[in-house]
């Protein structure tokens, strides 16, 4: 059960309907019953924190130097680490269409090390991985992935991980359900 009190459209301030139009603006996204689901109807009761997440997600999901493939596998290794049900859930369609293989989608699911035959699965892979759960880059990771990826796309990178760990601690934080019929990802 979601711990966000429900509102309708009409029920938020005028800054908050000014973020909730923006959203569904610019992202895929349909509201259904005044709601516009993942984390967006927690930001959007702090406008101004709405506004700016919104903008750096949109970012770090359309406008980066790095190829969606290895954004995608990211993000995955991201809500794995936090075990994101609704952040899992939202884009592991997204990887396979990016082309995420879907023996590297299920490994990381699981929480196993893939086989990682791309050159830039293996460095977006050892990136996120590590920056979770060490908290620091080894050499040789963060020079595979500056070879892969440039000075700016490894900051990129980092900096992706670091929004969808916020995103995933939102959606955790406030217990955000998945949509009804949907299975979830991981064990409780």
């Amino acid at each position: 059960m979601s711990r966000l009190a429900k509102k309708r459209y009409e029920e938020l301030t005028e800054a908050q309907q000014e973020v909730f139009d923006q959203v569904v603006e610019n992202r895929p996204v349909k509201p259904v019953d005044g709601h516009i689901g993942g984390p967006f109807d927690i930001w959007i009761r702090s406008p101004e924190l709405g506004r700016r997440l919104v903008g750096l997600g949109g970012f770090f999901r359309f406008r980066t130097s790095v190829d969606r493939r290895y954004i995608e596998l990211a993000i995955l290794v991201t809500g794995q680490f936090w075990q994101a049900q609704f952040e899992w859930w939202a884009h592991e369609p997204m990887a396979r269409e990016a082309g995420v293989p879907e023996e590297i989608i299920e490994a990381i699911k699981a929480a196993d090390k893939p086989d990682l035959k791309d050159a830039g699965d293996a460095a977006a892979y050892a990136l996120a991985t590590e920056i979770h759960n060490n908290k620091k880059l080894s050499d040789e990771t963060f020079t595979a992935a500056k070879a892969q990826f440039g000075e700016t796309g490894v900051a990129e990178l980092i900096g992706l991980c670091g929004f969808y760990g916020l995103v995933s601690m939102t959606l955790n934080g406030f217990d955000v359900e998945l949509p009804k019929g949907a299975t979830r990802p991981f064990p409780d």
